[in-house]
């Protein structure tokens, strides 16, 4: 029976008795990240990273929560557990799973570049890796953070001279917070959604130290936000809420708009490739660090990317679940 099974209620480790983000609750959940793909409430406890804890909270409310710090060892039923960095988002982890000598990695969702906020993502060595694909095609290939950072404060301002408000459409726990750093560095004051604002002071109360904000507030008038920025779901841009900042442009923050097609079918002004996940070289790269004899392909191209580390001698599988791609969302539902 292999370590980790692929259950109805997500990936089950029977040995230590535990869900690795389970999509139903369940009596003990170790959880990845605090997207609401991975992190679903109703679990009798639930084990993370200390730097989720505070996502979690704002998210899923009260539980009993377990936390770590990366590296640090937790045993369940003779099972040894850490979890290490995935760089994905604040607290995101992959989680390391040894049993009588085998040893499984779940990756959760990674990127490989350090952002500087999300912890540098650290390859593991191991028999099975389980792996993401939601960039899982040779055409996603990122540039570097630095360079799409001043494609966007280019914009931005450029915006700004135009007496436009530039209004940037981002995941609420993660991507927002990159572009906090990247906007301050324009000198323009930043305007926050409350979805995002929300998941801001959380942080901020959890002991972070973020670029200063304001929340977006509906009796601010229209001149309020002339030379300012706005970050907002992408939901926001469908909606009435849109109107305050008129004249404004929109940019959307996704990997995906590495396809140009994308940001004309997204009514966008800009789009931006800026994205939480592994391009198609890191995740070859990953792969190849982790020196596992087994790769279990989940969310995203798991049909292509499987087949294609196959037909390149390394045994693969496509495994299907309920996590999704929240870089999917460009019409994203608030927090």
């Amino acid at each position: 029976m292999p370590l980790i099974e692929f259950t109805s209620q997500g990936l089950y480790c029977r040995a230590g008795g535990f869900y690795i983000d389970p999509w139903r609750p369940v009596d003990r959940a170790v959880i990845t990240h605090a997207h609401s793909d991975h992190a679903r409430a109703g679990s009798n406890a639930y084990l993370c990273h200390h730097n989720t804890q505070p996502l979690l909270q704002l998210r899923l409310g009260p539980h009993h929560y377990q936390t770590v710090e990366w590296n640090e060892p937790v045993m369940m039923n003779g099972v040894r557990i850490s979890l290490h960095p995935a760089g994905h988002i604040i607290g995101s982890s992959q989680v390391r799973i040894e049993y009588l000598g085998e040893t499984w990695v779940v990756s959760g969702d990674y990127k490989c570049e350090d952002d500087g906020l999300s912890g540098r993502f650290e390859p593991i060595r191991c028999d099975t890796f389980i792996t993401e694909s939601t960039f899982g095609l040779p055409i996603y290939r990122w540039k570097p953070q630095q360079e799409i950072y001043k494609d966007i404060q280019d914009w931005v301002l450029q915006q700004s001279k135009d007496d436009k408000v530039p209004v940037l459409t981002a995941y609420s726990i993660g991507k927002a917070q990159r572009l906090l750093g990247c906007l301050q560095q324009t000198g323009l004051p930043v305007f926050l959604h409350g979805a995002i604002y929300n998941v801001h002071m959380a942080l901020v109360n959890a002991g972070w130290q973020l670029p200063p904000v304001q929340r977006v507030d509906p009796a601010m008038p229209n001149k309020t936000f002339k030379g300012g920025v706005v970050i907002a779901p992408g939901s926001a841009t469908a909606s009435p809420w849109m109107k305050r900042f008129a004249p404004y442009a929109v940019g959307i923050c996704s990997g995906w708009m590495q396809v140009r097609g994308h940001v004309r079918r997204s009514n966008a002004d800009a789009g931006f490739a800026l994205s939480d996940h592994a391009d198609w070289n890191a995740l070859l790269q990953t792969i190849k660090d982790t020196g596992a004899q087994k790769v279990y392909v989940t969310h995203g191209f798991q049909a292509a990317f499987s087949r294609w580390l196959n037909e390149q001698g390394i045994e693969a599988a496509e495994v299907k679940t309920e996590f999704g791609d929240d870089e999917e969302k460009v019409l994203e539902e608030a927090i």
